[in-house]
């Protein structure tokens, strides 16, 4: 109602989000390296005006939906070998985490790749950072990051890794019906490959969890999902 931001109010939420990997900054005057600050990461920051100095040398940004998916790599130490910075918001983002993203983004200007259900919340997930969420349109220029790439899990891609029967999930009515009011976003409809993947996802009535891959194996995310993903390049 007053047009004031939620920084600007100092209105901010519990931590929620985590970061791992190739960046380092100040947060309030303290030194924060994310490759040393345990194998979960570092909180994601409630006052993302306080980071300043932002140093990385990353060739993207990794935004996974799935906190399990994130404490994956994190493990793994991916980042080592893939010059990155993973990021989680366990789920629905936070507005810190949106903000941190967007500001991330902005100063290092390197692509951010998208790691998310196969499903349409995924999806949903995704227009939340892309594109805000209508009663904070006051606020959107710093929690939205316009141009994310779909780099996984996609429809396409439970054929093409044949992933098994019994780890593909059938849609329900409300599924069926959510991806089909997606079809009609601004963000799906700009993009022809998107449309191109929500389409098929809705015809086969198929999903599938970032966490189906671990059928092949605990790392096969790690080990050769991704290392296969950023080799060809293969994202939308």
């Amino acid at each position: 109602m007053i047009g004031c931001t939620r920084s600007n109010l100092h209105v901010v939420a519990s931590d929620k989000g985590l970061v791992v990997g190739r960046i380092s900054f100040f947060e309030d005057g303290d030194f924060i390296d994310c490759t040393k600050m345990g194998v979960g990461g570092k909180a994601i920051p409630p006052y993302i005006d306080k980071i300043e100095n932002i140093q990385s040398d990353a060739a993207f940004i990794l935004l996974v939906e799935k906190e399990a998916a994130y404490m994956r790599m994190a493990e793994d130490r991916f980042y080592q070998r893939y010059p990155c910075i993973v990021i989680t918001a366990k789920g629905q983002p936070d507005v810190a985490s949106r903000m941190f993203l967007s500001r991330i983004t902005y100063e290092l200007q390197i692509p951010v790749l998208a790691l998310v259900d196969s499903d349409p919340y995924g999806l949903k997930i995704l227009s939340v950072y892309m594109s805000g969420s209508k009663n904070m349109s006051y606020d959107s220029t710093s929690l939205t990051t316009p141009d994310i790439k779909w780099l996984g899990l996609r429809p396409s891609d439970l054929n093409k890794y044949d992933l098994p029967e019994q780890c593909r999930l059938k849609m329900t009515e409300n599924d069926i019906k959510t991806g089909k009011e997606l079809l009609q976003e601004a963000f799906i409809m700009k993009n022809p490959e998107w449309m191109k993947e929500l389409q098929r996802m809705v015809k086969t009535k198929e999903k599938a969890e970032i966490q189906a891959l671990s059928s092949f194996g605990f790392q096969y995310v790690t080990e050769e999902y991704l290392p296969r993903k950023l080799r060809e390049g293969d994202w939308i």
